[in-house]
């Protein structure tokens, strides 16, 4: 049975905030530009071209680590990974802090090390010693797009818009369409995460 694009009574999917949810569909884009090596921004807009969120930061200590802000530049989210391991672990954090796992909203990694398909795992905070993800993404290694879920409940889409020409200018653009009632912070969190673990 396919379950509808959007259905009332549905619960809301609220990680961030409340206030990254809305009562409709939503479509966003993302645009990816390569600053230097080490670093790269995103920024997400609404299709009328209002900044919602961005995203920057770059590798330190071997570590990855993003910030994700609002249009201010107010911090709201904080991505630390670990890439130099076959999991390929993310914590994500409220605002900058990261001080251990106090304050750790959800963690990210591959439901195993040697993959033919995309597949990964994310854990709530009060799930990280369960076997069984809170959310779940799914997709191919050819192609950054991919598709979450929460349970077999469809969250939000994501496609990647790749081109040659962009790529050599360092310059990547997303699609993004969050379904009602879906923290839309939270999906570009995983686009980011994503993004970093499939950039060589």
């Amino acid at each position: 049975m396919k379950v509808p694009e959007w259905a009332y009574g549905v619960p809301p999917v609220t990680i961030v905030g409340q206030n990254y949810c809305t009562p409709h569909p939503l479509e966003l884009i993302v645009k990816k530009k390569i600053k230097k090596l080490s670093s790269a921004q995103f920024e997400v807009f609404d299709l009328t071209g209002n900044l919602l969120l961005q995203v920057d930061g770059g590798v330190w200590n071997f570590q990855l680590k993003r910030v994700l802000r609002d249009p201010a530049g107010f911090p709201i989210l904080t991505l630390r990974g670990k890439v130099l391991t076959l999991w390929h672990k993310w914590e994500a954090h409220a605002s900058e802090r990261t001080d251990g796992n106090n304050n750790a909203l959800f963690t990210v990694k591959q439901s195993h090390p040697l993959q033919i398909k995309k597949e990964i795992n994310i854990f709530l905070a009060n799930n990280f010693k369960k076997k069984e993800p809170d959310f779940h993404i799914t997709g191919a290694y050819t192609s950054l797009s991919f598709k979450v879920y929460e349970g077999r409940r469809l969250i939000a889409e994501v496609k990647h818009n790749f081109t040659l020409e962009s790529f050599c200018k360092g310059k990547e653009k997303y699609r993004v369409k969050v379904y009602p009632e879906v923290d839309y912070a939270f999906i570009v969190a995983l686009l980011v995460i994503l993004d970093e673990n499939d950039t060589p």
